[in-house]
Protein backbone atom coordinates (compact mmCIF):
# COMPACT_ATOMS: atom_id res chain seq x y z
CA UNK A 1 0.00 0.00 0.00
CA UNK A 2 1.66 3.17 -0.80
CA UNK A 3 0.51 6.32 0.78
CA UNK A 4 -1.42 8.86 -0.71
CA UNK A 5 -1.40 11.38 2.06
CA UNK A 6 1.78 12.76 4.14
CA UNK A 7 1.42 13.70 7.46
CA UNK A 8 4.57 15.86 8.46
CA UNK A 9 4.90 17.50 11.99
CA UNK A 10 7.11 19.67 13.38
CA UNK A 11 7.75 17.35 16.20
CA UNK A 12 6.04 14.34 17.68
CA UNK A 13 4.20 16.56 20.31
CA UNK A 14 2.24 17.52 17.49
CA UNK A 15 1.03 13.85 17.32
CA UNK A 16 -2.55 14.85 19.72
CA UNK A 17 -3.39 16.99 17.57
CA UNK A 18 -2.10 15.27 14.10
CA UNK A 19 -3.98 11.89 14.85
CA UNK A 20 -7.54 13.69 14.21
CA UNK A 21 -6.41 13.95 10.49
CA UNK A 22 -4.66 10.41 10.89
CA UNK A 23 -7.90 8.77 12.48
CA UNK A 24 -10.26 10.81 9.58
CA UNK A 25 -7.69 9.59 6.64
CA UNK A 26 -7.79 5.84 8.62
CA UNK A 27 -11.54 6.09 8.36
CA UNK A 28 -12.20 7.21 4.69
CA UNK A 29 -9.39 4.00 3.89
CA UNK A 30 -6.83 6.46 2.37
CA UNK A 31 -3.50 5.63 3.10
CA UNK A 32 -1.18 7.94 4.50
CA UNK A 33 1.99 8.43 6.23
CA UNK A 34 2.98 9.87 9.38
CA UNK A 35 6.68 11.45 9.97
CA UNK A 36 8.47 14.35 12.04
CA UNK A 37 10.29 16.87 9.94
CA UNK A 38 11.93 20.02 11.45
CA UNK A 39 12.54 23.07 9.33
CA UNK A 40 15.22 24.11 11.38
CA UNK A 41 16.78 21.06 12.86
CA UNK A 42 16.53 18.52 9.98
CA UNK A 43 17.01 21.29 7.07
CA UNK A 44 18.34 18.73 4.60
CA UNK A 45 16.14 15.73 5.17
CA UNK A 46 12.72 18.07 4.41
CA UNK A 47 14.40 19.25 1.24
CA UNK A 48 14.84 15.76 0.22
CA UNK A 49 11.18 14.95 1.43
CA UNK A 50 9.61 17.60 -0.47
CA UNK A 51 11.64 16.72 -3.75
CA UNK A 52 10.65 13.03 -3.74
CA UNK A 53 7.30 13.54 -2.56
CA UNK A 54 5.80 13.86 -5.92
CA UNK A 55 7.60 10.67 -7.03
CA UNK A 56 6.79 8.65 -4.47
CA UNK A 57 2.91 8.83 -5.28
CA UNK A 58 2.22 11.15 -3.04
CA UNK A 59 -0.59 13.63 -3.59
CA UNK A 60 -1.17 15.76 -0.62
CA UNK A 61 1.17 16.50 1.75
CA UNK A 62 -0.48 17.86 5.37
CA UNK A 63 2.35 19.92 6.95
CA UNK A 64 1.82 20.88 11.35
CA UNK A 65 4.04 23.31 12.84
CA UNK A 66 4.15 25.72 15.81
CA UNK A 67 5.99 28.80 16.61
CA UNK A 68 8.19 30.35 13.48
CA UNK A 69 6.17 27.69 11.26
CA UNK A 70 8.50 27.51 8.37
CA UNK A 71 7.57 23.72 7.76
CA UNK A 72 4.96 23.70 5.59
CA UNK A 73 6.25 26.56 3.52
CA UNK A 74 9.55 25.13 2.74
CA UNK A 75 7.75 21.87 2.06
CA UNK A 76 5.98 23.60 -0.20
CA UNK A 77 9.24 25.42 -2.03
CA UNK A 78 10.54 22.34 -2.88
CA UNK A 79 7.02 20.23 -4.14
CA UNK A 80 4.43 20.80 -6.77
CA UNK A 81 2.05 18.98 -4.54
CA UNK A 82 -0.56 20.79 -2.82
CA UNK A 83 0.20 21.34 1.20
CA UNK A 84 -1.80 21.98 3.47
CA UNK A 85 -0.50 23.85 6.68
CA UNK A 86 -2.02 23.04 10.40
CA UNK A 87 -0.93 25.98 12.63
CA UNK A 88 -0.09 24.56 15.96
CA UNK A 89 -0.67 26.19 19.21
CA UNK A 90 2.52 26.49 21.28
CA UNK A 91 3.05 30.07 21.52
CA UNK A 92 0.96 32.77 21.17
CA UNK A 93 -2.17 30.78 21.31
CA UNK A 94 -0.73 29.95 17.86
CA UNK A 95 -1.57 33.34 15.80
CA UNK A 96 2.42 33.04 15.29
CA UNK A 97 2.25 30.03 13.38
CA UNK A 98 -0.91 30.90 11.78
CA UNK A 99 0.68 33.91 10.21
CA UNK A 100 3.73 32.08 9.64
CA UNK A 101 1.97 29.41 7.10
CA UNK A 102 -0.82 32.24 5.67
CA UNK A 103 1.71 34.97 4.82
CA UNK A 104 3.88 32.93 1.58
CA UNK A 105 5.56 34.79 -0.92
CA UNK A 106 4.29 34.25 -4.49
CA UNK A 107 3.98 31.39 -5.92
CA UNK A 108 4.39 29.31 -2.71
CA UNK A 109 0.87 28.77 -1.44
CA UNK A 110 0.20 26.71 1.71
CA UNK A 111 -3.48 25.98 2.34
CA UNK A 112 -3.43 26.70 5.77
CA UNK A 113 -6.81 25.67 7.94
CA UNK A 114 -7.53 26.85 11.56
CA UNK A 115 -4.85 26.40 14.37
CA UNK A 116 -4.93 22.91 15.30
CA UNK A 117 -7.39 21.67 13.06
CA UNK A 118 -5.89 18.55 11.69
CA UNK A 119 -9.04 17.22 11.27
CA UNK A 120 -10.08 20.47 8.41
CA UNK A 121 -6.80 19.67 6.65
CA UNK A 122 -8.17 15.72 6.01
CA UNK A 123 -11.37 17.08 5.35
CA UNK A 124 -9.12 19.21 2.51
CA UNK A 125 -7.36 16.69 1.62
CA UNK A 126 -10.08 14.12 0.81
CA UNK A 127 -11.72 16.62 -1.07
CA UNK A 128 -8.73 16.93 -3.47
CA UNK A 129 -8.44 13.78 -3.72
CA UNK A 130 -11.72 12.67 -4.59
CA UNK A 131 -11.47 14.92 -7.85
CA UNK A 132 -9.64 11.90 -9.33
CA UNK A 133 -11.10 9.38 -7.39
CA UNK A 134 -14.79 7.87 -7.39
CA UNK A 135 -14.70 5.73 -4.19
CA UNK A 136 -13.35 8.89 -2.39
CA UNK A 137 -15.69 10.73 -4.25
CA UNK A 138 -18.74 8.83 -2.87
CA UNK A 139 -17.45 7.99 0.64
CA UNK A 140 -17.20 12.09 1.15
CA UNK A 141 -20.89 12.88 -0.50
CA UNK A 142 -21.84 10.08 2.45
CA UNK A 143 -20.05 11.94 4.89
CA UNK A 144 -21.32 14.96 4.06
CA UNK A 145 -24.49 13.98 3.63
CA UNK A 146 -23.93 12.52 7.74
CA UNK A 147 -23.27 15.76 9.00
CA UNK A 148 -26.97 17.43 7.27
CA UNK A 149 -28.65 14.78 9.12
CA UNK A 150 -26.92 15.03 12.37
CA UNK A 151 -28.16 18.61 11.86
CA UNK A 152 -31.67 17.53 11.25
CA UNK A 153 -31.45 15.00 14.08
CA UNK A 154 -30.01 18.05 16.56
CA UNK A 155 -33.13 20.51 15.64
CA UNK A 156 -35.48 17.26 16.26
CA UNK A 157 -33.97 17.06 19.53
CA UNK A 158 -34.00 20.48 20.28
CA UNK A 159 -37.73 20.86 19.35
CA UNK A 160 -38.41 18.93 22.52
CA UNK A 161 -36.34 20.94 25.04
CA UNK A 162 -39.38 22.86 26.54
CA UNK A 163 -38.96 26.05 28.83
CA UNK A 164 -41.74 28.80 29.54
CA UNK A 165 -40.95 31.21 26.52
CA UNK A 166 -39.51 29.10 24.17
CA UNK A 167 -41.71 29.37 20.61
CA UNK A 168 -40.58 26.61 19.11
Amino acid sequence: MKPLVSIIMGSTSDLPIMEKAAKLLDEFEIPFEMNALSAHRTPVQVEEFASQAAGRGLKVIIAAAGMAAALPGVIAAGTTLPVIGVPIASTLDGVDALLSIVQMPPAIPVATVGINASYNAAILAIEMLALNDDRIAAKLAAFKGELANKIVKANADLAKVNYKFKTN
